[in-house]
């Protein structure tokens, strides 16, 4: 029986996040197959570890997670070199990148398989096929190339969670010490990594995580994930937790039962949620998340105008007045609210363009008069091949497209593209890129993260003069003196806590 190898390319973050998708596909294939893991996060040299598992001859397969953004940089040329030194070798990719860009994966000659979502079912039923030499086409979450045709399989439905194998830590820890995972953050010493359910029940048009869920969303219990991180506290030691679910608050019910287990473990913890669905948790919901360690909660604010949130499908109810309302409400409950901003949009004329910019930046300023504890993501809009979609049927029509080979997703400006920092679309100036970054610089300059502990009180107050200046006086370009503070001090701006 072969073995699988499974592969996390480096990340652009800390080391300290356990793998959990290809743990997920471990889980799924433990008992049957034999598997081992090489993180690109641990490895300094990971091409010659896997090289090393690969001429021991007992690897078949290698599954590659790929996000979109700096994995592409190890999973593009690692995946060719497999396929061009050891073509036996069978490559299968996951995540939300060869998901979403499913064709230029699978015409680059290099890749056999994706899975289509989660794999759960799907990965360990291919692996069945090929190695009994059985048919793989009615195989769920799988999209594949035949002759000259991409061919997908249908979906299947999400999985109810806690029937799913339970993540093989034990394993895990015989390769990669799970201490090493557990890294210092704002929220503790030694802070884990987990995820406690899969997709979202909304379908905003800017969102990758829409193809890949179809709006729907599955969590384990209350029950299983204060029993896994129970565990991961009591054998190594984890005092945090960074839930990185797409939406961790979709039910109060169950956010409720975990915040009456995990109190009494007294860990400080975050995660995702929507606006509109927390503004309706009750008071007492809000106390008892404070109360049971909920310390910062990231949001997609995406926009006070409502017009641009429609534009968005930005579902539910979410309004710029909600967000205002709701930023005022977590002040009470001493929940920091992580806002992100989605600016740079398209629109018929640059003049709208640019003024619809402009009204960001004041409803942003806004939002820190309200609650200045509120921090700020700031996004500028990198469209997502959502089927149907007004958003990305209108970046099209405005002269936007994709690369069409593989390897085009390294090139510099494709990874800035992925990390929604300088998009190449076409309704944006690089003037217009400039009054986004000039502004965040001088925000984040006056309103440093509280999440950047590498800052001291005293960094943080001459960082704050400087910029002060600045911010009061709506005085945004060319923040040389801000940028150069930056640099000597390695400070860095806000960004999703969890990721």
């Amino acid at each position: 029986m072969h073995t699988i190898l499974l592969f996390n390319p480096r990340s652009a973050v800390a080391k300290h996040r356990i793998p959990n998708s290809i743990l997920n596909i471990a889980a799924s294939v433990e008992g049957k197959y034999e598997w081992v893991i090489v993180d690109g996060n641990r490895e300094q040299y990971p091409l010659e570890k896997i090289k090393e598992h690969l001429h021991s001859g007992t690897i078949k397969y290698v599954g590659f997670t790929v996000m979109p953004g700096p994995q592409l940089k190890q999973a593009i040329p690692y995946s060719k070199f497999i396929k061009e030194h050891f073509p036996g070798i069978t490559i299968i990719w996951g995540g939300y990148f060869p998901t979403n860009q499913y064709r230029s994966v699978l015409t680059s000659g290099y890749v056999d398989f994706v899975i289509n979502g989660p794999g759960d079912n799907c990965f360990p039923k291919l692996i069945d096929a090929l190695e009994n030499n059985k048919p793989y086409e009615l195989i769920k979450n799988l999209i594949y190339k035949s002759g000259d045709n991409i061919i997908k399989t249908v979906k299947e439905d999400l999985i109810e969670q806690d029937i799913l194998n339970p993540l093989p830590y034990n394993k895990l820890n015989s390769i990669y010490p799970i201490e090493k995972y557990l890294g210092k953050t704002y929220l503790g010493e030694k802070t884990l990594a987990y995820h406690s359910s899969i997709g979202c029940p909304f379908t905003c048009s800017f969102c990758a995580v829409v193809p890949t869920y179809e709006a729907r969303w599955k969590a384990k219990s209350a029950q299983l994930v204060y029993k896994d991180v129970k565990y991961i506290k009591d054998h190594w030691g984890a005092d945090a937790i960074e839930f990185h679910d797409n939406n961790f608050f979709v039910s109060e019910k169950r956010t409720v039962e975990f915040c009456e287990l995990i109190k009494k473990e007294k860990m400080q913890w975050w995660g995702m949620a929507r606006i509109d669905t927390m503004s309706k948790f009750k008071d007492s919901s809000l106390a008892l998340m404070r109360e049971a360690g909920c310390k910062i909660i990231f949001f997609g604010a995406e926009s006070g105008n409502n017009a641009i949130l429609k534009q968005m499908d930005k579902g539910g109810t979410q309004t710029g007045e909600q967000i205002a309302e709701f930023a005022a409400r977590m002040r009470k409950f001493d929940i920091i609210p992580e806002y992100s901003f989605v600016l740079g949009t398209p629109a018929a004329t640059a003049e709208e363009v640019d003024k619809q910019i402009d009204f960001e930046i004041d409803f942003i300023r806004k939002i820190k008069y309200i609650n200045p504890d509120t921090e700020i993501v700031l996004y500028t809009y990198s469209p997502v091949p959502t089927e149907g979609s007004e958003l990305y049927n209108q970046a099209i029509s405005k002269g936007f497209s994709f690369p069409q080979k593989l390897e085009d997703w390294i090139s510099p400006q494709w990874e800035n593209f992925d990390m929604r920092k300088n998009p190449l679309t076409p309704w944006l100036t690089a003037e217009m890129i400039d009054k986004i970054r000039n502004f965040e610089i001088v925000l984040n300059g006056y309103y440093p993260t509280v999440t950047d502990i590498r800052l001291n009180n005293f960094k943080r107050k001459i960082i704050q003069a400087v910029s002060g200046m600045r911010y009061k006086i709506n005085l945004y370009k060319h923040p040389y003196e801000i940028k150069l503070l930056q640099k000597l001090w390695k400070y860095r701006q806000p960004e999703i806590q969890g990721f």
